[in-house]
């Protein structure tokens, strides 16, 4: 279970995908079943959440890290480098950014 708080030690990582409404569907399905069966799976996975905007031109990815080691680790597997060619592929670009959760309300 997803849980944000500032106490608690972990590595976050926010991710936006600007999609056309043409490509928003496959692109959601990538990204849910690559969290539900791969990225899920790596040491150091916390927990994540995918939303999407109405429009069905923005999808982000909330994901939590043991630590930025971990992330990075995952990141270097050739199974996550396809999955993130195809992201790519269908998205006007995404942009992973590292966080520390500074206050949560």
């Amino acid at each position: 279970m997803l849980t944000i708080n500032p106490d608690k030690k972990v590595q976050t990582i926010i991710l936006t995908y600007d999609v056309t409404p043409g490509s928003f569907e496959k692109l959601l399905e990538i990204l849910t079943e690559a969290y539900r069966s791969l990225l899920s799976k790596q040491p150091g996975f916390v927990a994540a959440a995918v939303h999407v905007n109405d429009a069905k031109t923005r999808i982000a990815s909330y994901s939590q890290w043991e630590s930025r080691d971990a992330f990075q680790a995952m990141q270097r597997l050739e199974e996550v480098q396809a999955v993130n060619h195809q992201l790519s592929d269908l998205s006007k670009g995404f942009f992973p950014v590292m966080y520390e959760v500074a206050a949560a309300f």
